[in-house]
């Protein structure tokens, strides 16, 4: 069984808005990106679509609140009984209406503390490369777990 899934991390300056997420289904007390799911039948075929209904779901966000949306990393990951893939798009935030998110707590976090805080590996690896390295590039990044490690490469053309 395939699960696929898209999560948008959002910056301001120099911070990540992280969500700790109570009780999901996939990832359930720890701290992923701000907002993210499970896609729909129909968006299989567009991650762009399936962001961006859930950046409107669950933080109420509409494409004018925040800057270009990119998708920057693709993951698979293997979860016993099912392969999950992952389409991380990153994207700035552009307004300043206060935020919250009916799926947990949402929190500002430098890069230090984001990558202090538990997540899920594939989700760590992403934002602890786009830190380092990733967000000085336009390339689209792919990234391989066995859930204890995470192997990223660029996916050039």
């Amino acid at each position: 069984m395939e699960r696929n899934m898209v999560s948008l991390f959002l910056l301001k300056g120099k911070q990540v808005l992280l969500l700790y997420r109570e009780g999901g289904r996939v990832a359930h007390h720890l701290y992923v990106a701000a907002c993210g799911g499970h896609m729909e039948p129909h968006e299989l075929n567009n991650a762009r679509a399936a962001v961006l209904r859930e950046m409107q779901e669950e933080l109420g966000l509409s494409p004018t609140d925040v800057g270009e949306i990119r998708l920057r990393y693709i993951t698979l990951r293997n979860a016993g009984q099912e392969i999950r893939q992952n389409f991380y798009f990153f994207a700035e935030l552009q307004t300043e209406k206060p935020l919250t998110s009916n799926e947990g707590n949402l929190r500002w976090c430098t890069e230090t503390e984001a990558l202090s805080l538990p997540m899920p590996v594939s989700a760590k690896a992403v934002l602890c490369h786009y830190f380092r390295e990733g967000k000085q590039t336009d390339v689209l990044y792919g990234c391989i777990s066995d859930g204890q490690q995470a192997h990223i490469i660029p996916m050039n053309a």
